[in-house]
């Protein structure tokens, strides 16, 4: 349990009776649609029963028509096109949707990849040079373009067509001089939701693209790696983001790629399991953007577009390889930053500025953000730079409250570069610089004791006696569960704590029997057995920790936050919960 927490119940309002007797569901339920901000019938609807033909018109985006005939007329001229992303999963999946859509047409395509370190962010002024030479006619840009001005200006002084594909924000002096631009986020764009990945625009692209040159579209053929891709750039999984990722997790189950197909069995998962979006987001997503992180991303496209099982086989092997290398050195960054963060005296910082040597600076934002979860206040952590020893690299996670990029540009006399938005930023300082940027970002922070406290938000203050396993499987129909609609979190206090087991192989598990005020009995499941224990020793002391342990009356109350789960144990199933929060019950 975060210390620095409070628990606030959503408070917003309906007629949850009504909303359930309409549309057939529990008003625990209602109140939960509710508390995601969905509203009116057509929206609750689209959100309980939408499919793709829910999906908005693409051809409400700006020079969406403009930029499809372009391409339609290269295609059927012959001329070759380039395809360029960004190198994290998102732009993996839109070049691999473009390329495999175009090839399909008959077009004469290839792509590019940027290297994260010797490339950075975005098509460059060495992509260019290298099509010039390549004598391509058109480049497309996917999940990259939109701010990218100068360097498409190059491209098109030498004669070369760019169509560009995007989604990031429209930069304030942005006078657009590609050949068509299709990003929802320009400002004079009409398409109704802002929020969908690029590979879900070039998958719109692509549709739009077929329809113009008279060929069927299967949009089942792109449903699990536009999905992927919303998961990986942690998209709200809201309006149609939610239906293609719900659509995706399906089709992943039935995928015909032979790349996606031996990553599923890499990670052993390949049990005939149901999907959900923590195995995008956690298991296939960090494996295929471990390649850009530490290798080249272009191995991650080169998976999903392998020929036979052998080669897709080695291709998923190297990279769980490398995302287990990935995840054993960012255990070291982090280990390394907590160090740090005692030796020099940085943890009542309320911005922590730290520094890390010889940690992969692709992993900076990673140990950013373990430590953001760890002390939930703002953090920047640097690197050194590969290319400049007198340069460190750095990447920022904050927190509500505390917005990032709006903090590092009142400090930009000490920035060397600087880019980013609320939540998250990219940096560079001259290495000397370290010590004065940790002293001007706290001595310029205004956050609150507020803002610096996590806020756990709970659906429905329920008692666990209400939990059936009808309601449990009508919440688990709001899935896929993420950012925008997160998993329903219930809350109960005054439970007795009858006992507690440690279990699993790695002792990973604790298993508790509790007794609600209405002193009925649940079972419970926690993840973090020496935390929680080390917390009933802290608030109840040692001798009842071990009474708990042995099955004994104690006098331990506690409040608990829970999601309501099934438990199936030879052909039997039960409720249980598992414990997301909990606090010492006050008397």
């Amino acid at each position: 349990m975060k210390r620095n927490s409070v628990w606030r119940v959503y408070a917003k309002k309906a007629d949850f009776n009504n909303i359930a007797a309409r549309f057939n569901v529990d008003p625990v339920v209602a109140r939960v649609i509710r508390n995601r901000d969905v509203i009116g019938d057509d929206d609750i609807e689209m959100f309980l029963y939408g499919g793709f033909r829910n999906l908005h018109d693409p051809h409400l985006m700006k020079d969406m028509d403009k930029g499809t005939r372009i391409i339609a007329d290269k295609i059927t001229e012959g001329k070759r096109i380039r395809i360029i992303s960004d190198y994290d999963v998102d732009g993996v999946m839109s070049n691999y949707v473009l390329l495999k859509g175009l090839r399909e047409l008959g077009a004469d395509v290839d792509y590019e990849i940027p290297h994260r370190i010797r490339d950075g962010y975005g098509i460059n002024e060495r992509i260019i040079r290298c099509a010039i030479d390549d004598k391509i006619d058109t480049i497309i840009t996917c999940d990259n373009g939109i701010s990218a001005n100068a360097v498409i200006s190059f491209a098109k002084d030498n004669g070369i067509t760019v169509v560009v594909t995007d989604h990031h924000e429209e930069p304030a002096d942005n006078l657009a001089v590609a050949d068509a631009v299709i990003d929802i986020k320009q400002r004079d764009c009409s398409y109704p939701y802002k929020e969908i990945c690029g590979a879900v625009v070039a998958f719109k692209f692509l549709q739009c693209l077929y329809e113009r040159m008279g060929k069927a579209f299967n949009a089942d053929e792109y449903k699990e790696f536009i999905a992927l891709a919303t998961v990986c750039d942690v998209m709200e999984l809201k309006d149609e983001n939610r239906i293609i990722v719900a659509e995706g997790l399906r089709k992943l189950k039935r995928t015909e790629n032979l790349g996606l197909k031996a990553l599923i069995k890499a990670n052993a998962l390949d049990d005939g399991r149901d999907f959900n979006s923590f195995h995008f987001g956690f298991v296939l997503g960090p494996c295929i953007n471990a390649a850009g992180r530490l290798d080249d991303a272009r191995k991650g496209l080169d998976l999903l577009l392998s020929e036979t099982e052998e080669i897709a086989e080695e291709r998923a092997a190297e990279l769980v390889s490398l995302n287990e290398t990935r995840k054993s050195m960012t255990t070291e960054g982090v280990d390394a930053a907590e160090l740090t963060i005692l030796e020099e005296g940085l943890k009542d910082d309320k911005v922590l500025v730290v520094y890390v040597p010889d940690l992969h600076e692709s992993l900076a934002g990673i140990v950013a953000g373990r430590l953001r979860e760890t002390y939930y206040k703002p953090v920047v952590v640097f690197t050194d730079s590969i290319k400049d020893k007198d340069i460190l690299k750095g990447s920022g996670r904050s927190i509500e409250g505390y917005h990032m990029f709006k903090e590092l540009e009142a400090a930009k006399d000490y920035l060397y570069k600087f880019g980013g938005h609320e939540l998250a930023a990219g940096l560079s300082i001259k290495r000397e610089m370290l010590a004065e940027v940790r002293r001007v970002l706290n001595e310029n922070e205004t956050m609150t004791e507020d803002i610096l406290t996590e806020k756990i938000m709970i659906d429905v203050p329920m008692p666990t006696s209400y939990i059936t396993i009808r309601l449990v499987e009508q919440l688990n129909a709001l899935a896929p569960f993420g950012k925008g609609n997160e998993q329903p979190i219930f809350a109960e206090s005054g439970f007795k704590v009858k006992r507690a087991r440690i279990l699993g192989k790695d002792a990973n598990v604790l298993k508790l029997t509790l007794i609600n005020s209405s002193n009925r009995q649940v079972d419970a499941i926690y993840f973090n057995p020496d935390e929680f224990i080390n917390d009933i020793n802290l608030w109840f002391t040692e001798e009842e920790c071990d009474k708990m342990l042995k099955g004994v009356d104690n006098n331990i109350r506690l409040s608990i936050a829970y999601q309501p789960d099934i438990n199936e144990y030879m052909g039997n199933k039960s409720i249980q919960i598992k414990i997301k929060h909990y606090m010492k019950t006050e008397d």
